[in-house]
């Protein structure tokens, strides 16, 4: 089917709002936008070598692990593996995932302090924490332990937030690796990689908008359908006209030692 013809094909503006409002958003598995929208992967293959890692370490830490998708897919576990979560949906649907795996789940609020001992662990790691306190990191890693994380960078998704919000230019500069990087070495870390990148990211329909804004809440706080119904409307009709929705992801890779 040509482009011309998917645009056509595409259902009424309130079948796809109400598809989008309807679907679940709890963990982190994104396969329900499959054929809606794509995100291109950042080059280094986090999932791969955070499995890596684990099969060599003897306690490790995932803190915000969502529904424990990314952590389920190592294959093999240290003797003690812990993984934290704030959110009630998918505290149960990481316990559901990771419990049957040895990896004790538990329900924490995201705020220090961390409620484990000093020293606990020789590996802490996290894929796209909300938040970010160095100081609690650095007190549960053993000496010599590494912080190993994929965060989310500058200006994610800015061009699908600003069409709904409008222009955020100080917004914009929040989440810089250097920043992130000079916070950790405050904190006692030693920088040992960084990398970075930034993808496109495609959206094919409305129904993706939706699902994407309920799901990752904090790029348009209290979205409802009915205080952006409008915007929406605006943006459906951009897609038909277009096909596609660009916007563009920032990520980068993080491995920092305490001495």
């Amino acid at each position: 089917m040509d482009a011309d013809a998917q645009r056509a094909a595409l259902p009424p503006f309130e079948e796809l709002i109400a598809l989008g409002e309807q679907v679940d958003v709890s963990g982190w598995d994104f396969s329900w936008l499959n054929g809606r929208a794509t995100e291109e992967r950042p080059p280094w293959g986090y999932a791969r070598q955070l499995a890596a890692r684990l099969a060599v370490t003897q306690a490790s830490l995932d803190v915000q692990t969502g529904g424990g998708e990314v952590l389920a897919q190592a294959e093999v576990f240290p003797p003690t593996a812990v993984a934290t979560e704030s959110w009630p949906p998918n505290v149960a649907k990481a316990t559901q995932l990771l419990h049957p795996r040895g990896v004790v789940v538990v329900a924490d609020p995201d705020e220090p302090p961390l409620p484990f001992a000093d020293g606990a662990f020789d590996l802490v790691t996290s894929r796209h924490p909300a938040t970010i306190w160095w100081d609690e990191l650095f007190r549960v890693l053993r000496p010599g332990g590494t912080y190993f994380a994929q965060h989310v960078g500058p200006a994610s998704a800015f061009e699908l937030i600003e069409f709904f919000l409008g222009p955020l230019p100080e917004a914009r500069k929040g989440r810089h690796h250097d920043d992130e990087v000079a916070a950790a070495e405050r904190a006692g870390f030693e920088l040992v990689d960084l990398r970075t990148t930034r993808t496109r990211i495609e959206i094919f329909d409305i129904a993706a908008v939706v699902y994407l804004l309920r799901r990752v809440i904090w790029w348009v706080p209290g979205f409802t359908v009915e205080a952006y119904r409008d915007r929406l409307r605006d943006l459906d009709a951009q897609l038909r006209r277009d096909g596609v929705f660009v916007t563009y992801s920032s990520r980068h890779l993080l491995e920092l030692r305490k001495p």
